[in-house]
């Protein structure tokens, strides 16, 4: 299992023979790593998105279709693109809800937050805000999205036991260093933990040393955009 942070919040997870983009902001995204763009995205077999911000879903139809891969997500956004971008293949489905991709399990969990695109209008509903757990190899890894700590977390503990945690930590959006700290070690059992949503603009956190002191006798990876980890 092989672990690439794309920058912000995107995740390329390599796992059971799939490749999974999830919430790959590319165009925009200041730490995506560009001078890497076809190493990183190539080989893809699917894209997962967690929520409808610009942050996690910007250029995504676009690039389901340069890649030729689908897009699974919350019902709500995946039947609108399905309607309105042409060429694009979308799987929807909706909170508890497990979809196999290949040989491997994505279920899609609750998440605190919040999901729309901004229009000329306003803001448009785009369907509720998600995390994954994501099931191969005899392994699981838990995606937060976007969230604060939350007690169904406890829950997912005991129904799923993900091995690997990758939380969002940069806070004033999300949770940060010390929330996520605390949900790893007081509601999950990770052997792994690795922050992404941080760094990318100043008002959000720049370090993960917090999240690593807080969590002795954790794995903490920290690695740079576009560096590959093995999980």
């Amino acid at each position: 299992m092989k672990y690439t942070w794309l920058g912000h919040a995107g995740i390329r997870l390599e796992i059971a023979g799939e490749v999974l983009l999830i919430d790959p902001w590319i165009e925009g995204n200041p730490m995506f790593p560009a001078d890497r763009r076809d190493a990183v995205l190539g080989g893809a077999t699917a894209i997962l998105v967690t929520h409808g911000h610009f942050d996690h879903i910007s250029g995504v139809p676009e690039l389901a279709r340069e890649l030729g891969v689908p897009i699974y997500g919350i019902a709500d956004l995946m039947g609108w693109w399905g309607a309105s971008e042409q060429g694009v293949e979308t799987v929807g489905f909706n909170k508890g809800g497990t979809v196999r991709i290949g040989d491997v399990a994505v279920t899609m969990v609750n998440a605190t937050h919040s999901s729309s695109v901004m229009t000329e209008a306003g803001p448009v509903y785009t369907g509720a805000e998600a995390g994954f757990m994501i099931a191969g190899e005899g392994r699981t890894v838990y995606v937060s999205g976007d969230t604060d700590v939350m007690a169904d977390m406890g829950v997912w503990q005991d129904l799923h036991a993900p091995e690997i945690g990758i939380l969002c930590a940069g806070g004033h959006f999300t949770m940060d260093m010390a929330r996520a700290a605390y949900a790893a070690s007081k509601l999950f059992r990770f052997s792994t933990v690795i922050p992404v949503h941080y760094k990318t603009f100043p008002l959000l956190e720049q370090s993960a040393d917090p999240l690593r002191a807080a969590l002795p006798g954790v794995r903490v990876l920290d690695p740079a955009p576009g560096e590959t980890v093995e999980l």
